[in-house]
C-alpha cells in the first residue's frame, strides 16, 4: 500500500507585531500577486468595473483598433482582454507575476483572442525601442520598488518603447489623499467562509504606506499572513518624476475611483489619480547601439583538448564539433547579442576574472565537468559563483545532489514523490536480498554521468540475469563504485525542460520523448 503523504504545514502567523515594517521584504512583490490577491481584489477587478476603465482609457488616450498598446504589469490581463474584445489588434500585456500570466493566458485561449502575454521586470522591457503607440501603467501597480530609482528606471522604459508621439497613462493611487485617510485597521468578508484584516501604518518619512494583510477562512484558520508597503505619491510629485524621465505634455486627467459591489475596504484601489503624457514628437534618433546595446554572453563548454570519459574513444569526436559548430551558428543569428566561448580549463578561471566586468550573462553548457570531469559539474557554477557572475543552469548544490542518483531518491521520498523501489550496492558488497523487489530490474552505477555503465545488459528478467548485469558494471565502472539495483519501469521515457527561477517562477517548456527505436 502507498505511504500516504504527510499532512500540509499549517500556514505560518506572525501574533502582534510591534512594527510591520520589519516584516516587509524588499521583493515582497515576488510572492504577493497570486490567487489571493484575485480573492482580496476581486470587488475592483471584475468585469463590470474593468469595462468602465476601459471606456475611460480609451477615450483619454484616443485609441483606435489597430493602435499598438502594451499594458505593464497588466496582472491577470483584464485590461488588454478587454481591449482585444472590443476588437484591439495589437495589444499585449506584461507582468512579474508567473501565476497572473497564467491565469490571462488562459483566458485568452478560452475566449479566442489572439494576445500575447509575457512575463518580465518592468525596469528593464524586452522590447525595442519606439514599439508602441501607447503604454498603460493601471490598477496602482507603481512604486513597489524599495528605491524609488527602480520607478524613475519604470518610467523611463516606458518612454523609451513608445514611438515619438506616444501616449503614456498612469493611475495611481494618490499618496497626498492616502496620508491623510488611510484606515489603521479595516476588516471585510471576502465570501461567506473567508474574511480578510487589515492593519496600515506610514513609514517613518511618510512616503510609504505599509500594510499588513491576514486573510482567514472560518473552518481553516488563517490562510494568509503578508506584509507590503508601496511609495506614495502626491500629484506634484507624479508631475515632477514624469518629467525627470523625459515626458512631455503631462496632464492630470482627475480622479478615478471604483464602484466596488462589496463597497467596503478600497485600500490603494480607491481614489486613484491619472495622469497622462506623450513621448516627444521631436526626440532625437538614437543609433541603434544606443537604444539597446548587443549584451555579452560567454559560454562555457567542456574542453576538447582533454580526455572525456564519457565520449566514445574518450575523445571529442566529428559529431561533438559539428554540434558546436550549429551552437555556434544558432547563436550568431540572434540580434543584439554577441557571444563569447570558452573551452581552454586551464585558463577558465583567468579568462572569467578578466571578463567579469563585461559580461551580462553566462550560458553554462559545460556539462562534462570542470577538466572533462563529471564528478567536478558543480566546480564550474561554484567558481562562476565566486566571480561574480550570472549563470544558467544548476547551482553547484543542486548539482552535488544529483550526481548521486540514491541521495535524489531519498530526497524525493522526503518530498512524497514516489520512486521505484531499489537496492543500494556497496562496493564489495556481494548479498541482495530481492525479497521484496520486482523482476525486472536495472542495474545501474549508483554515481555517474551521460549513461556510462547502462548497455542492453543492464537489465534483468530474473536472479541469473542480475548476477550477469552487476558482473558487467562493475566490468565498465570499476569495483570501486557503489551500484544501485532499481526497478525497471517500462513505458515511454519523456523529458520536461523548465525556464525559470523560484523567485520569479518558471515556464514548462514542451514535452519531449526519447526515440531508442534506431540504437
Amino acid at each position: 500500500m502507498a505511504k500516504e503523504p504527510p499532512p500540509a504545514a499549517p500556514p505560518r502567523t506572525f501574533g502582534p507585531v510591534e512594527d510591520p515594517a520589519d516584516y516587509v521584504r524588499p521583493d515582497w512583490w515576488r510572492a504577493l500577486f497570486g490567487s489571493t490577491y484575485l480573492l482580496t481584489d476581486a470587488d475592483v477587478l471584475d468585469d463590470p468595473v474593468t469595462r468602465q476603465e476601459v471606456e475611460r482609457f480609451i477615450a483619454l488616450l484616443g485609441l483606435s483598433p489597430d493602435a499598438r498598446v502594451l499594458d505593464v504589469c497588466c496582472g491577470q490581463g483584464r485590461h488588454v482582454l478587454e481591449l482585444a474584445r472590443r476588437g484591439f489588434t495589437a495589444v499585449e500585456g506584461l507582468d512579474r507575476s508567473r501565476y497572473l500570466i497564467r491565469k490571462a493566458r488562459e483566458t485568452a485561449r478560452r475566449e479566442g483572442l489572439q494576445v500575447p502575454f509575457r512575463e518580465g521586470d518592468s525596469r528593464k522591457l524586452p522590447y525595442a525601442a519606439a514599439s508602441f503607440d501607447a503604454v498603460m501603467l493601471l490598477g496602482n501597480s507603481f512604486g513597489y520598488f524599495e528605491a524609488p530609482q527602480d520607478d524613475l528606471r519604470v518610467l523611463r522604459e516606458a518612454l523609451r518603447v513608445l514611438k515619438p508621439g506616444g501616449r503614456f497613462l498612469l493611475d495611481l493611487v494618490s499618496g497626498d489623499y492616502l496620508r491623510q485617510h488611510f484606515q489603521a485597521r479595516s476588516w471585510e468578508w471576502l465570501d461567506e467562509q473567508r474574511f480578510v484584516c487589515r492593519e496600515r501604518t506610514l513609514a517613518d518619512d511618510s512616503r510609504r504606506l505599509i500594510t499588513r494583510e491576514v486573510v482567514t477562512h472560518t473552518e481553516k484558520g488563517v490562510l494568509v499572513d503578508q506584509f507590503y508597503a508601496e511609495r506614495l505619491y502626491g500629484r506634484d510629485d507624479l508631475e515632477a518624476l514624469l518629467a525627470e524621465a523625459g515626458f512631455a505634455e503631462i496632464r492630470v486627467e482627475g480622479m478615478h475611483e471604483p464602484a466596488s459591489a462589496r463597497n467596503q475596504d478600497l485600500g490603494m484601489m480607491g481614489h486613484r489619480l491619472v495622469l497622462t503624457a506623450r513621448a516627444a514628437k521631436d526626440r532625437p534618433a538614437l543609433p541603434k547601439a544606443a537604444l539597446r546595446p548587443d549584451r555579452h554572453v560567454v559560454v562555457v563548454m567542456g574542453d576538447p583538448r582533454l580526455a572525456d570519459e564519457v565520449k566514445v574513444g574518450a575523445v571529442f569526436d566529428e559529431d561533438d564539433f559539428y554540434t558546436i559548430d550549429l551552437l555556434k551558428k544558432a547563436l550568431a543569428s540572434l540580434d543584439g547579442y554577441r557571444f563569447t566561448y570558452l573551452d581552454d580549463h586551464a585558463s577558465l578561471p583567468d579568462d572569467l576574472r578578466r571578463l567579469r566586468g563585461e559580461t551580462d550573462l553566462v550560458l553554462n553548457l559545460c556539462d562534462e565537468g570542470y577538466e572533462n570531469d563529471p564528478r567536478k559539474e558543480l566546480h564550474v557554477p561554484a567558481l562562476l559563483e565566486m566571480v561574480g557572475l550570472p549563470y544558467t543552469g544548476a547551482g553547484p548544490q543542486s548539482l552535488a545532489f544529483c550526481y548521486d542518483k540514491s541521495l535524489v531518491r531519498g530526497v524525493a521520498r522526503e518530498m512524497s514523490v514516489p520512486v521505484a523501489e531499489a537496492r543500494f550496492l556497496r562496493p564489495g558488497d556481494a548479498g541482495l536480498d530481492l525479497s521484496t523487489l520486482r523482476f525486472p530490474v536495472i542495474v545501474k552505477p549508483n554515481t555517474g554521468d551521460s549513461s556510462i555503465g547502462v548497455t542492453q545488459k543492464s537489465v534483468a528478467y530474473d536472479a541469473e540475469e542480475l548476477a550477469e548485469a552487476l558482473v558487467s558494471a562493475r566490468a565498465i565502472v570499476g569495483s570501486e563504485r557503489a551500484l544501485l539495483v532499481e526497478e525497471f519501469l517500462t513505458g515511454k521515457e519523456i523529458t520536461v525542460g523548465i525556464i525559470g527561477n523560484a523567485s520569479a517562477g518558471y515556464e514548462v517548456m514542451p514535452i519531449t520523448e526519447d526515440d531508442y527505436s534506431e540504437l
